[in-house]
């Protein structure tokens, strides 16, 4: 099967707008626009924040991008399409508000296509990815409740096995092996999606898309108001470190991005505006700052 990726293209772009449109609406003032161009195939547009009312940094980025190679972090695990040519899109987001009672959080919805070699016999290899995850500093409960809520009733239309599938997966994903513990509270991951075929899986990837503002913007005005100092802000930077960890170490995006030649102001557009690390420390017992450890570990929030 050839993939014509027209239509994919068009809602992606669709996405980026409409979720910075939801963003604006809260902060109050407008998101900066780039676009740019890939020397070795493509482009993309980055709609970003600094240094905001509510959003202290964030990124809502566009790309599409091609290449005549494989990279390693693709090729890896799939090495009977090393040397096909591809070509990859989506949307991917980072947003880091200012005040450490609102969470920061994650979303991705991506596609990824092997071109085929040999245009009359080979099919293109297609697989989806993405998700969304939330990290609090002073976490809620019934944020989370929401936020979980709302990534099961995304999934649920295309299937009841994904939403407990990729719970599970997310769990596992962003995890600091090095530290031991969850990078947050989770929410879904999914990679190497074609279940179903293309449409199938185009549409539980639209679905993911789709339910980001009403999992994660009524989180934001229930919070951003409520009144911070240095102590908070002090243990926000402190856990935005872990957050640069993963980001580096792990994150798939990240490392496929450098690898591919992506353009490194985008890729890094993730990293929070101020972070820090501290030498063997640990939270004072029954501080608010412990009870993010208390809630880390993976449960079911639904």
């Amino acid at each position: 099967m050839k993939i014509d990726t027209a239509h994919t293209r068009a809602y992606f772009t669709g996405l980026q707008s409409r979720i910075v449109q939801g963003l604006e609406e809260i902060e109050g003032g407008p998101f900066r626009s780039d676009a740019w161009e890939r020397a070795e195939g493509g482009g993309g547009v980055s709609r970003l924040i600094e240094g905001g009312r509510v959003f202290e940094r964030g990124g809502v980025l566009f790309s599409h991008v091609t290449g005549a190679t494989l990279p390693p972090s693709a090729s890896a695990h799939r090495p009977e399409l090393a040397g096909r040519p591809w070509e990859a899109m989506g949307v991917s987001l980072v947003i880091h508000p200012r005040n450490p009672y609102v969470p920061t959080v994650h979303m991705n919805v991506r596609v990824f296509i092997a071109k085929s070699v040999h245009a009359s016999d080979d099919d293109d290899v297609f697989w989806f990815g993405g998700g969304m995850d939330l990290t609090p500093y002073y976490p809620f409960e019934e944020d989370a409740v929401h936020f979980h809520r709302a990534c099961k009733a995304a999934l649920d239309p295309s299937g009841a096995d994904l939403h407990p599938r990729f719970k599970k997966w997310c769990d596992e994903y962003f995890y600091l092996k090095h530290r031991k513990e969850a990078r947050g509270l989770g929410g879904i991951f999914f990679d190497d999606f074609n279940e179903g075929g293309f449409d199938h899986a185009f549409a539980a990837t639209r679905s993911v898309g789709d339910a980001f503002l009403e999992a994660y913007l009524p989180i934001v005005r229930r919070r951003l108001a409520l009144p911070y100092g240095e102590r908070e802000r002090d243990f926000q930077a402190y856990r935005r470190g872990r957050y640069v960890e993963f980001n580096l170490v792990f994150d798939r995006g990240t490392l496929f991005g450098l690898q591919s030649g992506g353009r490194t102001e985008s890729i890094l557009m993730s990293m929070p505006p101020l972070a820090q690390w501290r030498y063997d420390w640990h939270p004072e017992p029954g501080s608010p700052e412990a009870r993010l450890y208390e809630l880390l570990p993976p449960r079911d929030w639904v």
